[in-house]
């Protein structure tokens, strides 16, 4: 294809996407060091700072071939020995714009930007001098892929994140990864980058990795980053330094590369989410080396997934965890919140103290634990003080912050001495609304008048907790998920009193926490609980009567859930389970069930359904010694379809109650709290997708185009 078309083609793409944020690629020249000649550098820079990364769209493409029309013509005239692409500070490139993907409603505009990106970058690879990519600072995606297209690549130290992380969000490396990564550094490694690492939550890589695996020929530190690379660049183009690359294993190595990527594709998606099995055909068909015949395998997948619904609940997902969770819908204004200097947590068992050394990290305020007898206290200080250790021992926080941060937590039996100055008290005791209420008038007998007393309750009443106290505007429901550090969720309870401020600093104090906070109204069990126990009751009804259980857990395996139901029972722990469903079935009873056979599994003090003396589960033979089922069967779809109708029926009465805003912190709530996969979309664009909101509603959650092909 000439260049006019990939100019012609560019400009179809942009008249799309009227709104792209446009990367320039600025040319400069330069002598290299040591006489090794003019050089031109190509710098991709969106003249915004490091907090809105530079992308490619259509007219930052453009750009770009504009930029190599200059150079091509330079090189050929003999008046350059070399071309350099560098990005602006701290960021590369971090890929092609999202926004402008979401935009596109036909299959042949999905192929003319698969097809612009690969006829620009490709033009780097065949100009008449070498070229060479300088990743100094975050580079994903097409970031990455320009990288692949030059004959060298230099890489940071400081670099912090480099990734290909289309198939996690429902795409191929489209612009050349599948077909460049493989030949360059041979199937196996490609495979982890491309297929592992994606599906691994998005892994990123940082720069000492990218050269390990052989990503990049050299490395320097970021300090005088470009300036060394530059000495490097010299040195290769005036043959003293010699570029050496292990040998690509082109026999039964890719083809068992290629099978790796297929079953850790299986063990993450069952198959549900085409991206990973399509990236791995072009992986498998890149053995040859005919790169061209790649490329134009990445065109036309790129095409399709751009056309099919799992990119679609990707993007959407991607756009619910990066803009939506910056700003809960219905959080009050900010500036209400006041200021938290000192953090009182009641309880010091293991969640209270995973919750005071949060805290503790995060706001580096003092942290006091309370507990019923010193031993408790003791232990639950102790644990806060080996996390530290353990933060020091991996060097993620050096000796003198260790001091710092032990020397903020403490213990005492004494509330009265523990909270009288602090201004943010969260309790994590017994999940008893009894309890809880003592604890609140105790703490409230001795807490200043502006503090905000938070309650880790995952499904009780928090209105009902605060009925007795004489200030009961200042209680709020601060959930948590398990395990603290690592699921981003904080649901953020409004009880029937609660007032504007100390809703405000509730949600001020989660942003400092880093966590993800969704506004939700005190509703039985909130919201990941009460859909989590509709979708788990529902399997333990049809286990209960008849369906074997293998049959029930395999039913669900086409969601690519994160895991099975029965392990996840396992992970929260049946009595927690069972008391949730207890709290769901006392408030409905017609939908909510509670289980004879959980309950029997908690009363012989079983953790789980399963043993795991093979080291895959498999069902404990007391626990099916314990199992009384009916005699009614069904079949994998039958449990399928009877689940996901439960799930669809709930949010829409989650929805009806107010229970939160929107459908989108639903699915956000799910997707952050419960680990549900982005090509899901959390379950709403799922559900419309599959037929079953429409079947249970008689309409869709979302509108067409939100998470869908635009109508």
């Amino acid at each position: 294809m000439s260049t006019t078309t990939t100019a012609e083609l560019l400009k179809g793409a942009a008249e799309l996407f009227p709104d792209e944020v446009v990367t320039s690629a600025h040319v400069r020249h330069l002598d290299l060091p040591y006489g090794a000649g003019k050089f031109a550098l190509i710098t991709l820079d969106n003249g915004f700072d490091h907090t809105k990364p530079t992308t490619f769209g259509p007219g930052s493409l453009a750009n770009l071939n504009a930029a190599i029309d200059q150079v091509e013509k330079e090189a050929a005239d003999g008046d350059i020995v070399g071309v350099g692409v560098t990005g602006k500070p701290f960021i590369f490139a971090v890929g092609a714009d999202l926004k402008g993907v979401e935009l596109l409603g036909r299959h042949e505009d999905a192929l003319a930007i698969g097809k612009g990106g690969h006829e620009v970058f490709k033009r780097l690879a065949n100009l008449a001098v070498p070229t060479f990519a300088y990743y100094n600072g975050a580079a994903m995606g097409g970031g990455v892929e320009v990288g692949l297209h030059c004959s060298y690549r230099t890489v940071s130290k400081a670099l912090p994140a480099f990734s290909l992380p289309e198939v996690f969000l429902g795409l191929v490396p489209g612009w050349g990864g599948c077909a460049l990564l493989p030949n360059l550094i041979g199937a196996d490694k490609a495979v982890s980058v491309i297929i592992e690492n994606s599906l691994n939550q998005n892994k990123q890589l940082k720069g000492q990795q990218v050269f390990d695996l052989g990503i990049a020929d050299a490395i320097f530190e970021g300090a005088d980053f470009l300036e060394q690379s530059l000495i490097w660049t010299a040195g290769v183009l005036k043959g003293d330094v010699a570029v050496e690359r292990a040998e690509v294993d082109r026999g039964e190595a890719w083809d068992q590369a290629v099978a790796k990527g297929k079953f850790i594709a299986d063990g993450k998606v069952h198959g549900a989410a085409p991206a990973a099995y399509r990236a791995l055909d072009i992986i498998a068909a890149a053995k040859d080396g005919d790169l061209q015949a790649g490329f134009d395998a990445e065109d036309q997948a790129l095409a399709d997934l751009i056309m099919g619904g799992e990119l679609r609940a990707g993007i959407y997902s991607f756009n619910l965890v990066q803009k939506r969770a910056k700003r809960p819908a219905g959080a009050p204004d900010k500036n209400l919140a006041r200021p938290v200097s000192k953090v009182g947590v009641v309880g010091a068992g293991l969640m209270a103290s995973q919750l005071a050394l949060l805290f503790l990290r995060r706001l580096e305020v003092p942290v006091v634990l309370t507990d019923i007898d010193q031993e408790r206290v003791d232990k639950g200080v102790g644990y806060v003080h080996a996390e530290i250790d353990k933060l020091l021992g991996k060097g993620r926080i050096n000796q003198d912050k260790a001091n710092r941060l032990k020397a903020l937590v403490s213990g005492v039996l004494d509330k009265a001495e523990g909270f009288s100055d602090a201004d943010f008290i969260i309790e994590a005791v017994f999940e008893e609304i009894g309890v809880k209420q003592t604890v609140f008038a105790e703490v409230e007998a001795v807490a200043p008048a502006h503090a905000i007393l938070a309650t880790n309750t995952s499904s009780l009443s928090v209105s009902e907790m605060a009925s007795k106290l004489k200030h009961p505007e200042r209680v709020v429901g601060f959930h948590f998920f398990n395990p603290v550090a690592i699921l981003p969720l904080l649901e953020i309870v409004r009880g029937e009193k609660t007032d504007d401020a100390s809703l405000a600093t509730a949600f001020a104090v989660a942003k400092k926490l880093k966590k993800t906070a969704v506004l939700t109204k005190d509703a039985p069990a909130f919201v990941v609980n009460r859909i989590l126990t509709r979708f788990m009751g529902e399997i333990q009804n049809v286990i209960d009567e008849g369906t074997p259980v293998e049959t029930a857990e395999k039913a669900i395996e086409p969601l690519g859930l994160p895991m099975s139901p029965l392990v996840l029972l396992e992970l929260v722990g049946p009595a927690i389970g069972l008391h949730v469903s207890e709290t769901l079935n006392r408030a409905f009873p017609d939908r909510f069930k509670v289980s004879p056979n959980l309950k029997a599994v908690v009363e012989a003090g079983k953790r789980g359904f399963y043993v795991y003396d093979s080291g895959k589960p498999e069902l404990d033979p007391e626990v099916a010694a314990l199992l009384k089922q009916g005699d009614s069967v069904l079949t994998e779809e039958q449990v399928r379809d009877r689940v996901l109708d439960a799930v669809a029926q709930e949010i829409g009465l989650m929805l009806d109650e107010g229970v939160v805003a929107e459908a989108q912190d639903i699915d956000l709530c799910l997707i952050t709290g419960a680990g549900w996969p982005f090509h899901l979309g959390g379950i709403t664009p799922y559900l419309d997708r599959a037929g079953v909101s429409e079947r249970v509603r008689g309409k869709k959650f979302l509108a067409p185009g939100i998470a869908s092909v635009p109508a």
